[in-house]
């Protein structure tokens, strides 16, 4: 029987909401077991870009990543964000090791190509996960926090969709744990109606997502995320949840099933 894995995807608003953020850490330091955190930081890297004079432009909710803006979100994501998230697991007693897609191999990926005239520039696609030798990091006893930046193996560092890293890392340890993946976020889970906080939906499977989609019942940035959380699942991973980031004991939000 495969031991228990956590892995808690953590994102940019919530980064930035330090009461958030302060219980997310607390509740995270007291899952039982092995597990692993990725966050994301977007609206830090924004806030960076702006105060270096550097303009930060998007298409659809994903951000365009030009030279200079490559090297904002690797000094945010690798740095400013993943180190300050590594000192507070430490003060919570959690042995975490910051790293991004190009230590030790992690996650490599290739640069987006340009699609209907969009060029999302140093943009990654994930390729593949090590698996292997991030099992190997957490059976030392080590905490791997993710930071959403991977490599193309040629020497380029590329920025990378946080969920995706999520699911790729979830994916990437399914042989060797029985993973739990929490996509956590400021709502509660996937809402039937975006003003009602209380409107979670409970479960939601391949056929429901297709009919909420085309009903415009999801729409904007949950449907990629809900496209990774199916993805892990169709790829072996055991569970997937969709919540509040105050929320991550596995017993609220949205389950994604098959």
């Amino acid at each position: 029987m495969k031991e228990r894995l956590t892995i808690v995807k953590v994102g940019g608003a919530v980064v930035e909401d330090e009461a958030q953020l302060a219980q997310l850490l607390h509740n995270f330091s007291a899952i039982d077991g092995r597990k692993v955190l990725v966050h994301g930081g977007g609206r830090r890297a924004t806030q960076v870009a702006a105060s270096l004079g550097i303009e930060s432009k998007m298409v659809n909710g994903r951000r365009i990543t030009d030279a200079d803006m490559l090297g904002v979100v690797t000094m945010v994501y690798g740095g400013l964000v993943n180190k300050n998230l590594v000192a507070r697991l430490q003060a919570n007693g959690v042995n975490a090791l910051g790293l991004t897609g190009a230590d030790i191999d992690i996650i490599r990926s290739h640069k987006r190509p340009i699609k209907d005239g969009v060029d999302f520039g140093f943009v990654g696609d994930v390729d593949r996960a090590d698996g292997k030798m991030l099992a190997r990091l957490i059976e030392a006893g080590i905490t791997p926090v993710m930071a959403p930046l991977t490599h193309d193996g040629q020497g380029c560092i590329l920025n990378t969709n946080a969920d995706t890293i999520a699911s790729e890392t979830a994916k990437a340890l399914a042989p060797y744990y029985d993973v739990t993946l929490i996509f956590s976020f400021e709502k509660k889970g996937v809402l039937r109606n975006p003003d009602d906080d209380n409107s979670v939906i409970p479960t939601i499977n391949r056929e429901d997502f297709e009919k909420y989609k085309s009903d415009g019942t999801i729409s904007g940035g949950m449907l990629p995320k809900i496209e990774n959380a199916l993805s892990a699942i169709d790829a072996g991973v055991a569970r997937v949840i969709i919540t509040l980031a105050t929320a991550i004991d596995g017993q609220h939000g949205t389950v994604i099933q098959e």
